[in-house]
């Protein structure tokens, strides 16, 4: 097994900086995520972990060493992408096989390992076939028995799974997770998808052109973004975000919006003054809806999207659209009046900028009250 050290680390590609001073550190043994949309330098950082691409600043360690120079084949780490990489001519044990040749291992010993990875991941009866011959999550798993049987100290995803459709996608992320626990090697694991870091990952790195947003365990990225782009990637449907208005009086804020207002008398050392626009952010799941005629602030429904499980209702509240997540019984019609509240305990504060001020979290920091009650 192995730990990671990135140290700032900065790429250019002529005037693009893909790279720009990204650092973090990934434990002996953990599955790490790093997650972001397309352009986020997601890939590059893995190519230049595993030596693929060099630096123009920074440097990589390995177990505390410093391998920013070292070949990469010296390196000993695997590393999967996401078009697999797989020689089409070959069968697939001689594909499993092909690492192992190169590095000159006797026949036996190569045999040995190749058939201990094919039993992992239970691919003993395809071992005659050509990757041709394999369903999309077979290919998968011959892509992975390459990088396994070359024992390496840590692994290097790059997107993976992406090309599965929904359901290889599910079943491949729970081998992963268990396959990654049985063989007890450090994983880096790179994904513009948050339900694939979410359910796998010990912690996530969101990155965002170039730069790290944030870096924690996945219960503290949804609880506690660092920022409304991480609110924003994490969470499906995404944050809502509602502007409000500081106000401070006797130790007390209140975030003023035209329909309700949330108080705090928990925020001294947040950076709001009288006056300041910020942003207020819940989750759809914490938008609870309630019939007409009762409490809550008055929206009406814009549409709804039957998902099976559940219902995404869009609602318009003060000319926007937020997101509630309702049960299927609950039967609404477009344009129907209803009256809405939010989970106090899970409301969010968010500076004009972006940045986060303050998260309950689960605890009693706020108090909402509908404006004019």
């Amino acid at each position: 097994m192995a730990s990671i050290r990135v140290e700032n680390l900065v790429k250019r590609f002529g005037q693009v900086t893909a790279l720009a001073g990204v650092s973090f550190d990934v434990a002996d043994g953990e599955f790490f995520a790093i997650l972001g949309p397309p352009g986020a330098g997601k890939t590059t950082t893995l190519r230049t972990i595993v030596g693929l691409e060099k630096p123009d600043e920074g440097d990589v360690y390995l177990d505390g060493e410093r391998v920013t120079d070292v070949w990469p084949g010296d390196r000993d780490i695997a590393i999967v992408f996401q078009n697999l990489a797989l020689y089409p001519d070959k069968t697939v044990f001689e594909n499993l096989a092909f690492p192992l040749k190169r590095r000159k291992l006797p026949k036996d010993e190569i045999r040995e390992r190749v058939e201990r990875a094919a039993r992992t991941l239970h691919i003993e009866p395809l071992l005659g076939r050509k990757p041709a011959k394999l369903s999309g999550g077979e290919r998968q798993r011959v892509a992975l028995g390459r990088a396994i049987v070359r024992d390496p100290k840590a692994f290097l995803f790059d997107e993976p799974i992406s090309a599965l459709d929904a359901l290889l996608r599910l079943e491949m992320r729970t081998e992963l997770k268990h396959l990654q626990r049985d063989l007890g090697r450090t994983l880096v694991y790179v994904t513009h998808d948050q339900v694939e870091a979410m359910s796998m990952a010990d912690r996530i790195l969101v990155l965002r052109e170039g730069t790290v947003q944030q870096i924690a365990p996945p219960e503290d990225i949804y609880h506690r973004p660092a920022n409304r782009f991480v609110a924003t990637v994490v969470g499906s449907p995404p944050m809502n975000f509602l502007p409000v208005t500081a106000a401070r009086a006797n130790g007390t804020l209140r975030l003023r919006h035209a329909a309700f207002e949330v108080a705090t008398d928990t925020a001294a050392g947040v950076d709001l003054a009288d006056g300041d626009s910020c942003w207020l952010g819940v989750r759809p799941e914490d938008v609870h809806i309630e019939a007409e005629g009762g409490g809550g602030v008055a929206a009406k429904v814009y549409v709804t999207e039957p998902l099976g499980g559940e219902t995404v209702v869009d609602l318009q509240l003060g000319g926007r659209v937020v997101k509630a997540l309702a049960p299927p019984t609950l039967q609404l019609a477009q344009d129907q009046p209803v009256r809405l509240s939010l989970d106090a305990r899970r409301l969010h504060v968010f500076s004009e900028d972006g940045a986060a001020l303050l998260s309950a979290a689960g605890e009693d920091v706020f108090r909402l009250s509908v404006a004019g009650s």
